[in-house]
């Protein structure tokens, strides 16, 4: 099948199977000879997979390890059962950052009265100086500046 139809059949991309073929994840394609790649009933069952494990937040390296121990039918079960574990460590880290990211905001958000003048602390936050080099507020300078207006 072409890629087109590689991408309707496992729900990834065109633009995405060229992507895991640039970074090793699916074997390179086959080519006919006008130079079109085609792929076959494992390369769907693969993208598939792929797929699967990105839906679940895996890390491209991680998900490249995945596939390399779902190929091997010798695998032992704990490599797989770590990377998992270790994955819901990050999942738990970011989850928390994003509670903290949302409760910072909802303090700021109680603090604005939403009227018609132009005080506003959401806007004050993000103009302060919390800003970093980078120009971007980040989730911590937001729970600082949420307890600085009494929030």
């Amino acid at each position: 099948m072409n890629i087109g139809q590689a991408a309707t059949a496992s729900g990834v991309s065109a633009k995405m199977i060229r992507n895991y073929e640039e970074v090793g994840l699916l074997p390179a394609a086959q080519r006919t000879d006008s130079g079109y790649r085609q792929y076959g009933a494992a390369d769907v069952e693969t993208l598939r997979f792929i797929r699967h494990a990105r839906d679940l937040g895996f890390s491209l390296q991680t998900v490249g390890q995945l596939v390399g121990l779902w190929h091997d039918r010798g695998r032992p079960s704990r490599e797989v059962k770590a990377l998992a574990l270790q994955h819901i460590q990050e999942l738990d880290k970011k989850a928390k950052e994003l509670l903290a990211m949302k409760a910072a905001l909802e303090h700021l958000v109680h603090g604005c009265k939403g009227d018609d003048r132009p005080e506003c602390p959401i806007i004050d936050s993000l103009a302060s100086e919390m800003s970093c080099g980078d120009g971007h507020a980040h989730h911590s300078d937001l729970v600082q500046v949420a307890s600085k207006h009494g929030n």
